[in-house]
């Protein structure tokens, strides 16, 4: 629940605020965002900060969860994150957020049925297959490079 609130908030600015719009345009184009009057050294300072903000969330609900914290218990749940990233499709929120569901049901189907000892194989081969099949991820769309 504090997953879904979180992401429908952080749609919400992203796509219908001036901070919002002001990331897409840094992301697109630092040196022409800065031209037409985005502080963007300010917009990447608050990206980062609400990056922060969303890890301390997550590392809370580790913990709450957990009830223990180490050093590197951020290693894996980094490693998949990403691979939720580029599974749906980088640089898409909502393939984000399909990435990372269809990597929980993968490892709860696959613990459930298999074992839990082989899960991550499982989902880094489903990583693998959808890379070689559709190389920007699920709801990844394909660049065009202007020359």
């Amino acid at each position: 629940l504090i997953t879904l609130v979180l992401m429908v908030g952080f749609t919400i600015l992203i796509n219908r605020t001036s901070l919002g719009r002001a990331q897409r345009a840094c992301e697109q184009d630092k040196k022409m965002a800065g031209l037409l009057g985005v502080n963007v050294d300010r917009v990447i300072s608050l990206t980062f900060v609400m990056g922060a903000a969303l890890a301390a969330v997550a590392g809370m609900m580790v913990l709450l969860i957990y009830g223990v914290i180490d050093f590197y218990i951020g290693f894996l749940a980094g490693v998949k994150s990403f691979t939720a990233a580029v599974l749906g499709g980088v640089g898409s929120l909502p393939g984000a957020m399909l990435g990372g569901v269809v990597i929980g049901l993968i490892e709860a189907f696959w613990s459930g049925y298999v074992g839990s000892e082989w899960k991550d194989v499982a989902t880094f081969s489903i990583l693998v297959l959808v890379l070689i099949f559709r190389p920007t991820g699920l709801l990844g769309r394909p660049e065009i490079e202007k020359v």
